[in-house]
């Protein structure tokens, strides 16, 4: 039989390696399986400014290496693989890779961050860091000052306009009904500040620019009329959807699939199991929030570790 592992964490963002540093120094052998796209979202973000540490701002890729440098300093191994199956029955945990070699292990900690909803249009793919964006507080700071569109109609797109007005001279709010499905105080918001436009019945049908965005094409749904924005930047806030398929049926999660935790703690009802980043934070998202519930998880996992005798 193949030796139990202390500790296997499924997923490698900031909250993946986190947990791995911490885990690696409490002498818990840790083994890091990156998934499909190791270090998480953020090797698709070029400038990352808001992270301490980084004075000079770090791009996303960078910074994910030097995380899983930090890791495997302390020997953690890390696996560029992909889990695809789960079973969490307990007290040892069984995870099997997508070429269907079976590990088992102690201790889990699930790092599997979320992943942004996206329009699907060609353009919105090719300027992807080049003025498109999933996120008004990571990206917002480049576009003081300049005019901007979002597309959304939920509290988060409600949020992500309010906090952009405070950037921007003009933020142009697309939304696809004739209402949106933000709560009544969030809409309040948007109608107060003065220069949020919302523009009712509305679809983006084209990201427009070469090299950078200059302008967005949309469309009337009720009129059928198209037209044009001259905006600098794009900020899709259509929802995320959380990497969390595979602990369908083992861990208690939302409606929308984040996992549930026990409040201030990255514990799930499931013993052993502990969940961190993205995929357990639908309000925060950041990569310091991650990388703080990555660090929780690995001391929550030392304790259980220590509690059974086990290191």
């Amino acid at each position: 039989m193949a030796d139990i592992l202390n500790c296997v964490i499924i997923g490698s963002g900031p909250a993946g390696y986190t947990a791995a540093v911490y885990a690696a120094r409490a002498g818990m052998n840790p083994v890091v399986y990156t998934g499909p796209e190791p270090g998480g979202q953020l090797m698709i973000t070029t400038d990352v400014e808001n992270y301490p540490g980084y004075p000079e701002g770090v791009g996303g890729p960078q910074m994910m290496d030097d995380f899983r440098k930090q890791a495997e300093r302390f020997g953690t191994q890390i696996k560029y693989e992909m889990i695809s199956k789960v079973d969490l029955t307990g007290p040892v945990h069984k995870i099997w890779t997508e070429s269907d070699e079976e590990i088992s292990a102690h201790s889990v900690i699930i790092s599997t961050g979320a992943s942004a909803k996206w329009l699907g249009l060609e353009s919105e793919q090719r300027l992807m860091n080049k003025g498109v964006s999933a996120c008004a507080v990571c990206d917002g700071f480049f576009f003081r000052g300049k005019e901007v569109a979002l597309v959304g109609a939920g509290d988060t797109a409600a949020e992500e306009a309010t906090y952009l007005a405070k950037l921007c001279p003009k933020v142009h709010m697309l939304v696809r009904r004739d209402e949106m499905r933000a709560s009544k105080i969030m809409q309040e918001r948007v109608m107060k500040a003065e220069n949020i436009i919302v523009h009712w019945n509305t679809e983006t049908v084209e990201i427009l620019g070469e090299e950078e965005v200059t302008g967005v094409k949309v469309i009337n749904n009720k009129t059928n009329i198209e037209s044009k924005l001259d905006v600098d930047g794009l900020f899709v806030a259509i929802g995320h959807k959380p990497n969390t398929d595979i602990f369908k049926n083992w861990i208690d999660m939302d409606s929308t699939g984040y996992l549930k935790v026990v409040p201030g703690t990255s514990l799930t009802n499931r013993e052993g199991v502990f969940a961190s980043g993205d995929a357990a934070d639908k309000v925060y998202r950041q990569a310091v929030t991650a990388a703080g519930t990555g660090c929780m998880a690995a001391l929550d996992a030392e304790r259980y570790l220590t509690e059974k005798g086990v290191i």
